[in-house]
């Protein structure tokens, strides 16, 4: 076995980004959604609804998509837990666990292009769904309610800084699709003249939605949506933002992983590694068991191992046929280590 030390210039370290769809089975758009009503019944429908790309009642391995969930900063829209503690419901624990997350305080509340709402929706996409964030500009989601319509993207494509949070990254959602905003006035309604419709955390998987924004008349760039604010009703919320999300029919997203890899070169140069290391090529006396090979050696080269400097194998790249190798040739083998 021949060894060699690997110079500075050898070893480079490169990094890709690869994007995926975010859905299940290679789906990039989401047009069918579907709820569990047995997850619906449980307390957890309190807090939030998973939704699903297939009918969980026909297909017993339908995967969670992502979940949709109401908050607001007064604990109304929901049932409260004890009707003698004013203000405290699932959807105050959903706006406070949320304010908490992004903002890291509870000292102020989730604003969105600087106007704060007291009432959100807050869209958590599974996990599984991706592996390492969601990529920005892909996003588009169709809401409709009635006979209004309204497409979502983030501005990720135009901001001219990235805001960061405790979250991570954080882009303000626009009306649009694919990173294009729109403007003025277009078959898709108005769009709004300040603020904006939410938030968009690829690092953290989350869109959150402003309430107020949502709420606004479709001339002022909302969907004249209404959020139930009623302090004796359940689940409600949850319930309309589905069902304005399955009305579009529409959801596209793709996530992002970026791979790390480290790429080798070996350089087998025109005096190296020419003579066969197969213990048979050895007589015992520690002599080439052929004498034409003494002058005229050929070796052919199959494997390459890396080996730390306590001579740990911690690599092996195997050749996909044998390198002839002789003092007429040179080799440059790229190894390329993915992480």
């Amino acid at each position: 076995m021949s060894f060699k030390r690997f110079d500075n210039e050898d070893i480079v370290i490169s990094s890709d980004g690869v994007s995926t769809p975010a859905w299940s089975n290679n789906a990039v758009e989401l047009t069918t959604f579907y709820t569990s009503s047995d997850q619906v019944a449980r307390t957890s429908g309190d807090y939030y609804y998973n939704i699903y790309k297939d009918d969980t009642a026909q297909t017993s391995s339908a995967e969670v998509q992502f979940s949709v969930a109401y908050g607001d900063l007064k604990g109304s829209g929901s049932l409260a837990f004890d009707s003698n503690v004013s203000g405290s419901s699932p959807s105050s624990v959903i706006y406070k666990q949320y304010r908490t997350l992004v903002n890291g305080t509870e000292e102020t509340n989730l604003a969105f292009g600087g106007e704060t709402s007291e009432t959100i929706y807050a869209l958590s996409i599974e996990r599984s769904r991706y592996k390492e964030k969601l990529l920005p500009g892909s996003l588009t989601l169709k809401l409709t309610s009635g006979s209004s319509d309204l497409y979502l993207t983030d501005n990720s494509t135009y901001a001219s800084t990235v805001t960061f949070g405790d979250l991570g990254r954080e882009y303000e959602l626009v009306s649009g699709s694919a990173g294009t905003r729109y403007t003025g006035v277009s078959s898709t309604g108005y769009t709004r003249a300040s603020g904006s419709y939410g938030k968009f955390l690829p690092d953290a998987g989350l869109i959150l939605l402003s309430g107020k924004a949502l709420d606004e008349g479709v001339s002022d760039g909302g969907l004249n949506f209404q959020t139930n604010r009623a302090s004796n009703t359940s689940t409600l919320n949850n319930k309309r933002m589905f069902e304005v999300i399955n009305a579009g029919s529409s959801f596209t997203l793709r996530s992002e992983e970026t791979i790390s890899s480290n790429y080798v070169f070996v350089r087998a140069r025109n005096s190296e590694f020419n003579y066969s290391t197969n213990p048979s090529n050895i007589t015992g006396s520690g002599e080439l068991r052929h004498d034409i090979m003494i002058d005229s050696p050929q070796a052919y080269l199959t494997t390459v191992g890396l080996y730390n400097d306590n001579n740990d194998l911690l690599a092996v790249a195997k050749l996909s046929r044998p390198l002839v190798k002789d003092f007429t040739k040179e080799a440059l083998i790229r190894i390329k280590l993915d992480y």
